[in-house]
C-alpha cells in the first residue's frame, strides 16, 4: 500500500516507530542499546579485525573487583569469580569503542542542486533555490555518510518522511520508506543503488497519489540484533509535487509541447475588452520565482483543509480556487470594483502574480488588494502551474452571470415595457476571466476528464464558499449540468439564452422574446508555443444554432429553475443587429457604429426602436446611462435598412470606469405583429499601447536600457502617472512617477536594468493613472551568457 513499508515485521521492530498509529519517530539522534550478556554482531566484527584492542568481556561495561566479591588462590593467583553485574550506565557520548558499534548517519546529501539529475528530470530546474523539489510517482535520489561501511545482511536502514503539523501513518502525512531489492511502482520503498566506502546512495519511489507539500526527512539505521538503533534528521526539507508527466498521476498530459506551455511557460496572455475589440496583455506568472512555491504552499495551509486532502486534485483545485479570494477565509486577494483603490493597488495596475503572493506570504497571509478576475485568473494559473497542475487563462466576452440558477439570462419589463430594476440581477459581463486545468475526473462518468472550469472570482458561492469548480468541460458542452463541481453555472456564463419577460396585469410574466447567441463569444487562451490568441469556443459549446448546441441548451434547462422555459417557440421576421467599423472606436474620439434592421417578410413592418447607452463595468454592471434615443423605422418588404450612431466625446467623458466599456441597448416592437425587438451589445473605446524599444546589448550581468514611450490619446490632462515596469529575468517591479501628461502629450523614459536570467525574456510596461486604464506594453529582449 502507498505511504507504508510492505515488511510490516520489520518496521515494527525499530524503537519508536509504529504502522498501526500516528506518533512520529525521535525527531533527535537517539541510540538505544539492549541489555544482555550476548555480544553483538559488530563488537564479534572488530575484535576478528583488531583482538588485541577488543578483548571479549562479560557485559558491554568494565567490572571493578570490591566489596561482595571473592578471590581465590589457584597456582600462587588469586582466581577471579564474576560480580553482580551492575545497572547499565548510560553511554557516554565519548564512548570511542560505541561509536564504533553503531551504524550512524553523519550527513544527508538529498543531491538537490538546480543542475544535477533529481532536478533536470523531474522538471523542477527552473525554481528558485537549491531545495529538493520532485514530482510524485518518479524516483529520486539522495546520498547518506555513514560511520562505517554499511552491510546489507546485518544491517538495517529506512527512511521517513513527514509533513502537516501532526503526521500520522494511518493519514498517510507520516511515511516510512523500507529498503528493498528491487523497486516496484506505486509504493514508497528505496533502494541502493550504489556504495563507496562509507557512502551509500539510494534510489527513492514515491507513488502516483503521493500527498504534495513539503516534507521532513529523517533516516533511521540498526545494527545486527537490535543492538543500536540511531535517527538522523536531515537540515533540508523535500518538495512534492503533481506531475504531468507521469501516466500514473491524475494530471497526466501526454503532449510535450502543451506540458511546456500550461506547466513550465512562467509568462502568457490574458485576453480582456469586448468581443468586437478583443484586447490583450502580457502576464508575469513567475511560478519559478523566489519564495513562490513557498508561498502556494502557504496558500494551502492556510485554507481548512487538512495534507491529507493534499493528494487529490479535484480537491486542492477546489481549495486554491477558494483561497484566491478573500471574502470567507482571508485568502490572497481581495476583490474591488468600486474604482476607488486607495490603500492598495488598482487592478488594471498589476501585470504579473509575483508581487501580490510575496505581499500575501510575506505579509502573514493578509489579502492582498486589489484585484479583479484577470488578477485572480493570472494568480490561480501561478499557483496551479507551481503546484505541478496544467493550468490556463480563460477570457469569455459576453460572460452570463446567472444568479437564480435558471439555466437562462433574464431581463423583466412591466406592462409599459420599461425595464423591472428590481428583478434584473442577471447580467452579462463585458468579459470574464477563470481558468481551465487539466486533470482526469474518476469522480465523474468516463469521458468527463482533460480541461475542468475554475473560477476564484468571487461571484456567487459554492457549498457556503465562494469558489467555483472545477467543472468539467465536457460536461458544460453537452448540457450535464447535474456533474459536478458548478457546471450548471458555467454553463449559463457561456451558453445560456436571453430570455426578456414582460408581466401580465394579472401580475404574472409572460416570454416575449428570446436571443439564442447573446453570450458566450470567442472564448480565448494564449496559444500552445506562441502569443497568438486562440479561440476555444467550440470546447465549451456546439456551433451556434446547431441541432446539437440547441439540445444541449435544452438539456440544460431542465436541470433549472425554469424548466419550462423552452415550451413554446416563438417565430420572428424582423431582426435588429449593431454593427462596430473596423477596429472600433478609440479613447478620446466620437464613438460610431451602425444599428442595421432587416425585414424578411414579404410585407411592410414598421417600429419604433430606443437606444440607451451605458457606461459599464466589465462584470456588466451598469455605472449610469449616458445617451437615449427614440429611432422611428419604416420597412419595405425585404428591405435592410442602416441607420448610423455617433456618441459623442463629451458624453462619456466624465463617466468612464476602469475597462472603458459601454453597453447599447436597442429595443422596440413590431407594431403589425406585435414582435418584440431586443439587442445589447457592449463595446469598449481601444487605448493605446506603450512602445518598449530595448537598446545596448543584452548579457546577464551587464547593464542595458530601454526607452519606454507613451501618448496620451485624451483631450484633457492625465493626474499622477506611474509606469510599472518589470519582466523576470530582467529586473523585479519597478514603480516610475511619471506625474501629470498634458493632453495628447507624449513621455520617454529611459529604464535601466541588468539582466540575471539568459535566454528570451520579457520585459512588461503598465500606466497606473485613475483617468485611463488597460494602456501597456511587452518587449521581448533576447538576453545572452556572459
Amino acid at each position: 500500500m502507498p505511504g507504508t513499508a510492505r515488511d510490516v515485521s520489520a518496521v515494527g521492530r525499530f524503537p519508536g516507530v509504529t504502522l498501526s498509529n500516528g506518533d512520529a519517530a525521535p525527531e533527535k539522534e537517539k541510540v538505544m542499546i539492549e541489555k544482555g550478556p550476548e555480544e553483538g554482531g559488530c563488537h564479534r566484527w572488530l575484535r576478528r579485525i583488531c583482538p588485541c584492542c577488543c578483548r571479549q568481556k562479560s557485559s558491554s561495561y568494565d567490572i571493578t573487583p570490591g566489596a561482595g566479591t571473592a578471590g581465590n588462590a589457584v597456582d600462587g593467583k588469586e582466581e577471579e569469580k564474576p560480580a553482580p553485574l551492575p545497572e547499565p550506565a548510560k553511554p557516554q557520548t565519548g564512548d570511542q569503542e560505541l561509536d564504533e558499534l553503531q551504524l550512524t548517519v553523519r550527513s544527508v546529501d538529498l543531491l538537490s542542486s538546480k543542475s544535477g539529475q533529481n532536478r533536470t528530470e523531474h522538471h523542477t530546474d527552473q525554481y528558485h533555490g537549491d531545495d529538493l523539489i520532485v514530482r510524485r510517482g518518479q524516483t529520486f535520489q539522495m546520498e547518506f555518510d555513514l560511520s562505517r561501511p554499511f552491510y546489507d545482511k546485518t544491517d538495517k536502514l529506512h527512511l521517513e518522511l513527514k509533513t502537516g503539523p501532526s503526521p500520522m501513518v494511518s493519514k498517510r502525512t507520516h511515511v516510512i520508506i523500507p529498503l528493498v531489492d528491487e523497486l516496484e511502482d506505486e509504493v514508497w520503498e528505496a533502494k541502493i543503488v550504489e556504495q563507496n566506502g562509507n557512502k551509500v546512495k539510494l534510489s527513492v519511489n514515491s507513488p502516483a497519489n503521493t500527498l504534495i507539500g513539503k516534507y521532513s526527512i529523517a533516516v533511521a539505521t540498526r545494527c545486527p540484533k537490535g543492538e543500536a538503533v540511531t535517527m538522523h534528521d536531515s537540515n533540508k526539507d523535500v518538495y512534492i509535487l503533481f506531475n504531468p508527466w507521469c501516466e500514473e498521476d491524475s494530471v497526466f498530459m501526454d503532449n510535450d509541447d502543451e506540458r511546456n506551455e500550461y506547466v513550465l511557460n512562467d509568462t502568457g496572455m490574458i485576453y480582456y475588452g469586448t468581443e468586437k475589440q478583443i484586447g490583450a496583455r502580457t502576464w508575469n506568472f513567475g511560478q519559478f520565482d523566489k519564495d513562490i512555491l513557498q508561498a502556494c504552499l502557504y496558500v494551502l495551509e492556510k485554507s481548512d483543509v487538512l495534507p491529507s486532502g493534499r493528494g487529490d486534485t479535484v480537491n486542492v483545485v477546489r481549495v486554491i480556487s477558494a483561497m484566491i479570494n478573500s471574502p470567507d477565509d482571508l485568502g490572497v486577494l481581495e476583490g474591488n470594483w468600486s474604482g476607488n483603490y486607495v490603500g492598495g493597488t488598482s487592478p488594471t495596475a498589476w501585470s504579473g502574480s509575483v508581487d501580490i503572493l510575496r505581499k500575501y506570504y510575506h505579509g502573514g497571509g493578509a489579502p492582498v488588494k486589489y484585484g479583479q478576475c484577470w488578477v485572480f485568473s493570472g494568480v490561480t494559473t501561478t499557483v496551479l502551474r507551481c503546484l505541478g497542475i496544467p493550468s490556463r487563462s480563460v477570457t469569455n466576452f459576453q460572460s452570463a452571470h446567472d444568479t437564480d440558477v435558471s439555466l437562462t439570462t433574464d431581463v423583466y419589463f412591466d406592462e409599459n415595457m420599461e425595464s423591472i430594476d428590481s428583478l434584473n440581477s442577471d447580467s452579462v459581463w463585458n468579459f470574464h476571466v477563470w481558468n481551465d486545468c487539466w486533470m482526469a475526473r474518476p469522480d465523474l462518468p468516463p469521458g468527463m476528464g482533460g480541461w475542468q472550469a475554475v473560477d476564484s472570482t468571487p461571484q456567487e458561492t459554492s457549498q457556503g464558499t465562494f469558489r467555483c469548480g472545477p467543472a468539467s468541460v465536457t460536461a458544460i458542452r453537452t448540457g450535464q449540468v447535474y456533474l459536478k463541481h458548478d457546471t450548471p453555472f458555467v454553463f449559463a456564463e457561456v451558453n445560456s439564452d436571453k430570455i426578456y419577460w414582460q408581466r401580465n396585469l394579472d401580475g404574472t410574466f409572460s416570454q416575449i422574446h428570446s436571443e439564442k447567441k447573446a453570450v458566450g463569444h470567442f472564448i480565448s487562451t494564449k496559444a500552445v508555443g506562441s502569443s497568438k490568441r486562440e479561440d476555444i469556443t467550440h470546447l465549451y459549446k456546439h456551433t451556434e444554432g446547431s441541432e446539437e448546441e440547441r439540445i444541449a441548451v435544452e438539456t440544460a434547462s431542465r436541470y433549472g429553475t425554469k424548466p419550462h422555459t423552452y415550451s413554446s417557440p416563438m417565430a420572428e421576421d424582423v431582426s435588429v443587429e449593431v454593427k462596430l467599423e473596423g477596429d472600433g472606436p478609440c479613447m478620446g474620439a466620437d464613438a460610431q457604429l451602425s444599428i442595421v434592421v432587416t425585414n424578411l417578410s414579404s410585407q411592410a413592418r414598421s417600429t419604433n426602436l430606443h437606444s440607451q447607452v451605458a457606461v459599464m463595468y466589465y462584470t456588466g454592471v451598469l455605472k449610469g446611462t449616458v445617451k437615449k434615443d427614440k429611432l422611428p423605422v419604416e420597412l419595405m418588404p425585404n428591405e435592410v435598412k442602416t441607420i448610423n450612431w455617433v456618441l459623442p466625446y463629451q458624453h462619456y467623458q466624465d463617466q468612464l470606469v476602469d475597462q472603458a466599456a459601454l453597453m447599447l441597448t436597442v429595443s422596440g416592437r413590431v407594431a403589425e405583429t406585435q414582435q418584440v425587438l431586443a439587442s445589447q451589445t457592449s463595446f469598449r473605446l481601444r487605448t493605446p499601447d506603450i512602445n518598449i524599444k530595448p537598446e545596448g546589448e543584452a548579457v546577464v550581468g551587464k547593464q542595458m536600457s530601454a526607452k519606454i514611450t507613451f501618448t496620451n490619446p485624451l483631450p484633457s490632462t492625465l493626474r499622477n502617472v506611474f509606469l510599472r515596469v518589470e519582466g523576470l529575468g530582467l529586473r523585479d517591479l519597478h514603480p516610475i512617477q511619471i506625474g501629470d501628461v498634458g493632453r495628447h502629450s507624449t513621455v520617454t523614459v529611459t529604464e535601466h536594468f541588468i539582466p540575471s536570467l539568459a535566454g528570451t525574456r520579457k520585459l512588461l510596461a503598465a500606466l497606473d493613472c485613475k483617468q485611463l486604464t488597460q494602456v501597456h506594453g511587452v518587449a521581448d529582449i533576447q538576453v545572452k551568457e556572459c
